[in-house]
């Protein structure tokens, strides 16, 4: 099984630890688009998330298309790649970091009514089926983006950054 120690493309690491990780850890569950995945990067960084984790077919370095929309964030945060989410989730467990999904359910509650648990890990998953139902039954919670459209769904990586935005703004870490 993988552990925490993270892994960084490149950049020498006086530059990596300049930055205050805040408390929050981010599960891509089987993310599709290499392109997602690349904004989640970048939106990571600009968040300072203590760490990605990405499991199962979601795209990891180096790859071509992640590394045209993370424009290098991939240099900065650290990240581990899991082939099966479980490896993932136990090791988040070992830590005592709960997990809070981002999905539509019936019992998902809206993500500013929710109290953030710190440190948290943010479970996102796929573009099409959304979080594994195997991944969802192991989370601690399940939050939700309130939409009042036709489609009932925004992109992933848009709706990560809603979210992790939320949370450190209710930790009052912006």
């Amino acid at each position: 099984m993988p552990t925490l120690e993270p892994y960084y493309a490149g950049q020498a690491s006086e530059q990596r630890e300049a930055i205050i990780r805040r408390p929050v850890h981010v599960m891509l569950d089987n993310l599709r688009s290499a392109f997602n995945v690349g904004s989640i990067f970048r939106t990571a960084d600009a968040g300072a998330v203590a760490h990605l984790h990405l499991c199962g077919m979601t795209a990891h370095p180096p790859h071509k298309k992640l590394e045209k929309t993370a424009l290098g964030a991939f240099d900065y945060v650290p990240w581990t790649y899991y082939e099966r989410n479980r490896d993932c989730m136990d090791a988040l467990a070992a830590q005592d970091i709960p997990l809070v999904a981002l999905e539509t359910t019936d019992d998902a509650v809206p993500y500013t009514a929710f109290p953030f648990p710190r440190p948290v890990a943010l479970v996102v998953g796929n573009e099409e089926n959304g979080v594994n139902r195997r991944v969802l039954r192991r989370c601690d919670a399940v939050v939700r983006i309130p939409m009042a459209g036709h489609k009932q769904s925004i992109n992933v990586a848009t709706a990560f950054g809603i979210v992790l935005f939320a949370l450190l703004d209710q930790w009052k870490m912006l």
